[in-house]
């Protein structure tokens, strides 16, 4: 790292000080020392004379541990298969909350919940009991689901944005979205791993490959979003949202256009009853309102 011009040039008027303050044959030892001072003077905070628009950037711009996805706030339950979560959540949720997970329109089912689970892509806890959900203190404590979302806010030439405005399922019915390409972000994945991941698994069939992405530096932000889920209806949700201003190469610049999931592994759909995304339809919003994400 380049230190700045001001602290060079004083460490250099300061080592060249001492000889005229040790004019006779001093200690070669007093002179080494005061070498070694000089330089731990110049060196003990390389940032401090930095103009203030620099030393806001490097505070605001998060270390990499900062956008890798962190572990549960509290230990995340696990569940050998879809039918132990069901038992486990029905006494814990609203009465026909269950039953409505992947018959009402853009519900999922109790599968899609167990495979995210099972990959890492959500966890789900109790909550502390100050934060606890019950109807009274008899009742069981509604648990959590928690989810790192990836957001990418793409912008075209005239800074138009990139929004996915509904989506077509696996089962024929389609689910409104109005949001920019997001993805949930799997265990130890950083913010960068997951936008290049979403661009490949939902715009590479119009898009190049992953490395037509760019990441806008110091676009990074992140907040929380604790409400109800409209995937899982009755499980209230905790969303951190790490989003990032991105360029995509080789999209269409006007217009709406749609493009295939590629995403879905064979693993998933040999799942019997879920629900997943086969095609994404996008178009492009001059006036979203993004948060400064």
């Amino acid at each position: 790292m380049t230190l700045p011009i001001s602290r060079l040039a004083g460490g250099k008027l300061t080592t060249a000080f001492f000889p005229f303050v040790l004019p006779s044959p001093a200690s070669d030892f007093l002179l080494i020392f005061a070498a070694a001072l000089s330089f731990l003077i110049v060196v003990k905070n390389p940032f401090s004379t930095l103009p203030s628009s620099l030393r806001l950037r490097l505070r605001s711009t998060p270390s990499l541990s900062m956008r890798r996805t962190p572990p549960p706030p509290r230990p995340t339950l696990t569940f050998s298969s879809p039918e132990s979560l069901y038992d486990w959540l029905k006494p814990r949720l609203p009465p026909g909350a269950l039953s409505s997970w992947g018959t009402s329109p853009g519900t999922k089912t109790i599968n899609n919940l167990w495979l995210e689970l099972s990959q890492g892509e959500t966890s789900l806890f109790l909550p502390s009991p100050s934060h606890a959900v019950a109807e009274d203190e008899n009742s069981p404590i509604t648990p959590l689901r928690a989810v790192h979302v990836a957001i990418l806010n793409i912008r075209n030439l005239r800074g138009a944005l990139l929004v996915e405005s509904h989506q077509l399922l696996s089962d024929g019915s389609m689910r409104q979205r109005g949001r920019p390409l997001s993805e949930k972000m799997r265990p130890g994945e950083t913010v960068e791993e997951a936008s290049i991941r979403a661009v490949e698994e939902e715009l590479s069939s119009i898009a190049a490959a992953s490395g037509s992405v760019r990441i806008v530096p110091g676009s990074y932000a992140v907040r929380v979003e604790e409400k109800a889920s409209d995937s899982y209806p009755g499980l209230p949700a905790r969303y951190v949202l790490h989003s990032v201003e991105a360029q995509v190469e080789g999209l269409p610049e006007e217009g709406e256009f749609s493009t295939d999931e590629v995403g879905e592994t064979s693993e998933k759909l040999s799942i019997r009853s879920a629900i997943f995304v086969t095609k994404h339809f996008w178009k492009w919003v001059e006036d979203y309102p993004t948060i400064s994400q």
